[in-house]
């Protein structure tokens, strides 16, 4: 910044087209993440244009692009032929890992097939805008889903490291004949990484999404945890049918909730008394302060492309929006009966905090 009055005409510029080459890298990434050619680049080595054209039946003139892309921008290495053979790119170990490993920490390919999943939908987000309506995660369409899932999951295979440091829920957790709720469970990693360190454990699975709900039944398939892992298209409100359970969780999804002291207050009552009521959801500052760091950034932007937009889509709703602030959900907390909340001793873990209701 040159003065108290903020960035130049000329220093704006800059920065704003720099988020034009970012931007460009993102939907460079979703392309070749949705083609296979990172995939196959990382799984057999480095390729001509032709080659990988042939590998991943693509057209050869678009790959060729891309690959110049790749290396102009510094994703991918250009490597002359010695025999003056077509250039050949590789795609070095560090990018491979975050662009392919889908159980990496480092996993990122998944933000760019989100933030190309709101492309399509940018009129109804006008329009919602305009209007105070909203746009519903059936809208975003499958791209959207699926990269909310898959970003996630190797941090809901970090969970049972994490709980296994907090003992009421570890406690919970191991109890003989233990059943736990996980609502708003999506794909159902977060159930299936829990029942997977737990072989004692039964998982009931909630999300009202049916698409999710599906793909969720069919991922604890192929995990081999069908028998403990179940799911169930039911919002907040159905929990009773269920329980009692020994433990409730909601991963970072209250703040997509349209009634979310609704649900919470089910969480609740479909506990036994003396089982945890936990809370996972995005680790932003306690208050607002502009200008803001990069977490609070990135989640600003999810709220205003997909969280705000699908909660508005429910009548009614609070319409809390991704940036959830602890006194946020201390007042919700509150509101569905519970006396408090505390934040667990769990760190490094990425975007999340994680919460503990107390009655």
């Amino acid at each position: 910044m040159s003065n108290d009055e903020g960035p130049t005409a000329e220093e704006f510029a800059a920065r704003l087209f720099a988020s034009a080459l970012g931007f460009a890298d993102i939907l460079a990434v979703h392309i070749g993440d949705r083609l296979g050619w990172y995939r196959s680049l990382a799984a057999a080595g480095p390729a001509t244009a032709t080659e990988l054209a042939h590998r991943t039946a693509s057209s050869p003139r678009y790959v060729r692009e891309w690959l110049e892309q790749q290396a102009v921008t510094g994703v991918l290495q250009a490597e002359e032929g010695h025999d003056g053979a077509q250039r050949r790119f590789r795609l070095p170990a560090g990018a491979a890992e975050v662009l392919t490993d889908e159980r990496s920490l480092n996993y990122l390919t998944p933000l760019a097939r989100m933030l190309g999943g709101v492309g399509p939908a940018l009129p109804d987000l006008l329009t919602a805008y305009r209007t105070g309506g909203g746009v519903s995660w059936a809208d975003f369409g499958a791209d959207a889903r699926e990269a909310q899932a898959d970003m996630n999951r190797p941090w809901f295979d970090e969970l049972p490291r994490a709980f296994a440091g907090v003992d009421p829920i570890h406690a919970a957790l191991t109890r003989p004949g233990a059943r736990i709720a996980d609502v708003g469970t999506g794909a159902g990693w977060s159930s299936i990484a829990l029942a997977r360190a737990y072989p004692e454990l039964r998982v009931d699975g909630f999300d009202v999404d049916d698409p999710s709900i599906e793909l969720a039944r069919a991922n604890a398939r192929d995990a081999g945890l069908s028998d403990r892992v179940r799911f169930h298209n039911a919002n907040g409100s159905g929990l009773s049918a269920f329980g009692p359970f020994d433990a409730a969780f909601a991963f970072e999804c209250i703040h997509d909730m349209p009634q979310p002291v609704e649900v919470l207050a089910a969480m609740r009552a479909a506990v036994r008394d003396d089982g945890p009521v936990i809370v996972m959801d995005e680790a932003v500052a306690e208050d607002f302060s502009a200008p803001g760091d990069d977490l609070e950034r990135i989640m600003y932007a999810y709220s205003l492309l997909i969280c705000l937009p699908d909660s508005l889509s429910h009548s009614p709703s609070v319409g809390t929006g991704t940036v959830m602030r602890p006194d946020t959900l201390r007042g919700y907390a509150r509101e569905a009966g519970f006396a408090d909340l505390d934040v667990l001793p769990i760190e490094d873990f990425a975007f999340f905090r994680f919460y503990s209701l107390t009655r």
